[in-house]
């Protein structure tokens, strides 16, 4: 199996940035955006619209949210 990316060193919560949403460091580009963005366009197209992020950003965001889902009830 491949070492799977530590999304804690790029995503973080700071409560002066885009009211404490989980962004990727160094940015205000929320999870959420990077997540939901990417159900309809493929990750080169994403970069391309967030020159800012880099392909491990983007990978980091969907370990965040995969992990997220594990905490998350569905009613």
């Amino acid at each position: 199996m491949v070492a799977q990316l530590d999304w804690r060193s790029r995503i973080a919560a700071d409560p002066r940035v885009h009211h404490g949403e989980p962004c990727v460091k160094g940015t205000r580009v929320p999870v959420a955006v990077v997540v939901a963005s990417l159900a309809d366009l493929p990750r080169e197209a994403l970069l391309e619209q967030f020159p800012q992020l880099t392909i491990d950003d983007v990978r980091a965001c969907l370990l965040f949210a995969a992990e997220a889902s594990h905490r998350t009830v569905v009613a």
